[in-house]
């Protein structure tokens, strides 16, 4: 099933909050998903699966290294982003 989701990580207690985030969207570009950058949310879609099992790669990777908070809504309802 196709799905898209919308996710927004959050770096806690940092002074520069662009590299945690640039690597947490980069994790999620190195999968086979589309993914659409915004200023405070990226918007991921495809395959379930693939879109289930990249949000907990990249949510790991980022709190090995950083305090963070991960948001995310998930949806099958919605049109997949070009």
């Amino acid at each position: 099933m196709k799905v898209q989701a919308e996710v927004s990580l959050y770096p806690l207690r940092q002074n520069d909050l662009t590299k945690p985030i640039q690597q947490f969207v980069e994790s999620l570009k190195s999968n086979d998903l589309n993914v659409k950058t915004g200023s405070m949310s990226s918007v991921i879609s495809g395959d379930e699966s693939i879109v289930f099992q990249s949000l907990q790669k990249a949510f790991e990777q980022a709190a090995q290294k950083y305090e963070v908070v991960l948001t995310a809504k998930i949806s099958n309802a919605c049109p997949e982003i070009e």
